[in-house]
């Protein structure tokens, strides 16, 4: 009889979850929560294609839409016969002890939510969701899948900051990256594309979406990467601003009369695309409005498409030369404009935009958009991610090593929170999840 896992991603407004199986990649189920924590609050669930709204979430809090989902998908379960084997759950920010997926205990949780303050807008909401559905589903293995594994092991020189030593010492203020399971796995499947070995192969990885990275990765392993000790560091991002003087924060304080937190607040929700167009943090629709002549949506994409291309020519420092480029995320995936333009300012590197590949619109196209014009000259790639699929891939994986598994999701739901201990894997991410 097969089984699924459950990956769940909690935002600080939002769930989204998916049915996954693991050894054949196809999604069951599907679905989004919205404006959770409001009377507003929705939930769409997608089953072969269709889509519709559930009727009757009173209680718009993370675990009641959690427990309507839950309802949901018991009910999906059982008309199918199918077991629920893990579920695996998206965390933001891993800090320094958690190098690798890790099955979710009661300690664990805690070291999660004392890296909420590196993570704010992504580690409180995750708490939230894991609390949710470790309550609800106490007889199946949870497990979390960091997005600042892929990073841990940068090299010092890397992931340091030139600050007082005690910074780091006591405090843990370091470079620890994000977006490492996208990163991890558009660089593997860059490998297949390329025909080549990962081992043998630099790369460097952009995943732009709302939240923004950029990777260098050298023989399958990060060696360096944009965002720092929390998302706010590097490029232009929907509502974040990247790279700043940390100075304004000073300076604003004495000119504008603003508090510490209301600076930093500004800096995650207002800058960004949505800070310097004034109009959107969503790229669809600063492109519109720079197209009818606006011109601070312009800028906007100037200062987004710079930033990227200096933080691509940067990288070749740490790789010592690069093979591929590789866009991926809603903006790197679909936005031929940005990734020309982003070609454009890298003409040095010997490249040329391959404009009817670069404008391809099939759904899940994976080519080559960029070719060099010389021998040696490396190559700009569109490699679709699966961050949904790795986490269900390494949730299974570490199930299997942590009975018991592949219990009924109905029994499992309305029992006591399971506290038996569970050892944490702190193993290495593996390079290739497919």
């Amino acid at each position: 009889m097969s089984s699924l896992v459950l990956v769940l991603n909690c935002g600080s407004s939002s769930a989204k979850f998916a049915l996954i199986d693991p050894a054949t990649a196809r999604r069951r189920v599907t679905g989004l929560a919205e404006r959770v924590g409001t009377t507003a609050v929705s939930v769409v669930v997608t089953t072969d294609g269709r889509s519709r709204r559930l009727p009757g979430v009173s209680d718009p809090s993370h675990r009641g839409v959690i427990c309507r989902v839950m309802d949901e998908l018991t009910a999906w379960l059982s008309s199918q016969k199918l077991f629920l084997t893990a579920v695996g759950h998206r965390i933001a920010h891993g800090g320094e002890a958690f190098s690798g997926p890790a099955v979710l205990d009661d300690a664990a949780v805690e070291q999660i939510r004392d890296l909420g303050p590196m993570a704010p807008m992504h580690n409180p909401a995750q708490v939230m969701g894991i609390q949710a559905a470790r309550e609800l589903l106490p007889q199946v293995p949870h497990v979390g899948v960091f997005d600042t594994a892929f990073h841990h092991a940068i090299p010092a020189r890397a992931s340091h900051y030139a600050v007082p030593r005690e910074w780091y010492r006591d405090h843990g203020v370091r470079r620890y990256g994000f977006h490492g399971t996208s990163h991890s796995y558009v660089s593997a499947e860059a490998a297949r594309l390329l025909g080549r070995n990962l081992t043998t192969l630099r790369l460097v990885t952009a995943h732009l979406g709302n939240g923004c990275s950029v990777t260098a990765v050298r023989a399958g392993r990060s060696v360096d990467t944009s965002m720092g000790l929390t998302p706010m560091e590097g490029l232009v991002m929907g509502t974040r601003s990247g790279d700043l003087d940390p100075g304004v924060h000073g300076y604003l304080a004495d000119r504008a009369g603003l508090s510490l937190a209301q600076v930093t607040d500004d800096l995650n929700r207002r800058s960004g695309l949505l800070g310097l167009s004034g109009v959107s943090n969503d790229m669809r629709e600063v492109q519109a409005a720079a197209a009818a002549g606006n011109p601070d949506a312009a800028l906007a994409l100037e200062v987004f498409v710079y930033r990227l291309a200096k933080y691509v020519a940067a990288f070749l420092v740490p790789l010592g030369g690069v093979d591929a480029v590789v866009f991926t995320g809603g903006i790197g995936e679909n936005s031929p404009p940005i990734r020309a333009a982003v070609i454009d300012s890298l003409g040095f590197l010997g490249w040329r935009l391959d404009e009817a590949a670069n404008t391809r619109t099939v759904d899940g196209v994976a080519g080559v958009v960029a070719v060099g014009d010389r021998p040696g000259s490396p190559v700009g790639l569109v490699v679709p991610t699966d961050e949904e699929l790795v986490i269900a891939t390494e949730a299974f994986r570490l199930a299997q090593q942590d009975p018991p598994v592949g219990s009924p999701v109905g029994a499992a739901l309305g029992g006591r929170t399971d506290t038996r201990d569970h050892p944490r894997d702190t193993r290495p991410e593996q390079e290739s999840l497919r």
